[in-house]
């Protein structure tokens, strides 16, 4: 653990929708089973000339254009039009803040930002109703720590949040190195506008640790024992937890801070 913070080494579980499918997890029939094995037998003739034809060489790494991640368009469009500065997304002017501290190598943290959020932004912060905190703690590891500086970097230049979105979309296993200068670059130059050089140079400087530093203070101020750990109130007054942070839980809390 970065922070070195017992409580903080367990992540939220609030069972959020599933994370985007990865695919499989359903049982074939016998009857698609026997119809399977001969499609296998052919797949492996093809294979076989394949092999033969190329050489043996590997195909390459999927992206969606030359040197763009993939899912880069979904998080840019995620965002587009909603103001940004720095770790704040939205309005400034929005009745309701929503503070949502997040580890960027943390799997649950991936589902909330990737099946909750697009749901809450164009319905509440696109229209203005909430403007969005981010605070990235890192307790897992090194990655969390990467994830962190490449994100407030971005941030610079008012891109953190498709910069964060565009990492949970290819997060990889917690502490396995995923998270490189490589795939950062690649980030970097997914996202329409950013100067990636600027962003490289700004994930170096001392402030963007410092800013990580506070973010980890105001944690431990506001008693963040997990993430996500998502708070909710009337902008200017007391903010307050939402426990289980859905689609169902957290609109309902917004709606209730729209209230008072």
């Amino acid at each position: 653990m970065t922070s070195g913070k017992k409580a903080r080494s367990q992540r939220r579980t609030p069972a959020p929708p599933p994370v985007r499918s990865t695919g499989g997890g359903r049982r074939a029939s016998p009857k698609v089973l026997a119809a399977g094995a001969g499609a296998i037998a052919l797949a492996a003739v093809a294979a076989a000339l394949a092999f033969a034809l190329t050489g043996g060489s590997s195909p390459s790494t999927p992206t969606t254009a030359a040197g763009t991640l993939p899912d880069a368009g979904s998080a840019v469009q995620l965002f587009k039009g909603i103001p940004q500065h720095g770790n704040v997304l939205g309005k400034a002017s929005a009745p309701v803040t929503m503070v949502e501290y997040i580890d960027l190598q943390c799997p649950v943290c991936r589902a909330f930002e990737s099946d909750v959020m697009p749901t809450i932004v164009p319905r509440f912060v696109k229209t203005g109703k909430v403007r969005v905190i981010a605070r990235p703690i890192a307790f897992i590891g090194p990655d969390s720590v990467r994830g962190r500086l490449a994100a407030l970097a971005a941030g610079r230049q008012n891109f953190f949040f498709e910069l964060a979105q565009l990492l949970y979309y290819n997060q990889g296993s917690e502490n396995s190195g995923w998270l490189d200068d490589d795939l950062i670059r690649s980030a970097f130059s997914s996202i329409p506008g950013l100067n990636v050089a600027a962003a490289e140079q700004a994930r170096t400087e001392t402030a963007i640790a410092q800013e990580g530093d506070r973010f980890e203070a105001q944690a431990t101020a506001d008693n963040v024992t997990g993430t996500p750990t998502v708070l909710v109130g009337k902008t200017g007054g007391k903010l307050t937890e939402v426990v289980s942070p859905d689609v169902s839980n957290l609109s309902a809390a917004i709606q209730q801070a729209l209230k008072s």
